[in-house]
């Protein structure tokens, strides 16, 4: 398997949630792999360097993990290194 580094950011349900909870909840549903922002009040962005067949695998599990962790999130951008559409 390849790793992918891309940055996903979401716009959050509740703009007043704990950012230690939201990190521990994220830890928990498998989002180990990436780093996280929680600068501005209602967003998160994380950095993640994940491992997939393939960059759609990638990408779209890395978001499954957070829609688990934060119910409601919505997905704001996607922004991938240089190399992640390479295989597509």
């Amino acid at each position: 398997m390849k790793t992918y580094e891309f940055t996903l950011s979401f716009k959050l349900p509740d703009a007043d949630a704990d950012p230690a909870q939201l990190l521990d909840a994220l830890y928990e549903t498998g989002c180990g792999d990436a780093t996280a922002g929680v600068g501005e009040p209602g967003r998160l962005a994380l950095q993640f360097s994940r491992e997939g067949a393939s960059a759609d695998e990638a990408l779209r599990s890395a978001i499954r993990d957070v829609l688990k962790a934060v119910p409601g999130a919505q997905l704001v951008e996607a922004r991938p290194d240089t190399n992640l559409f390479a295989d597509i």
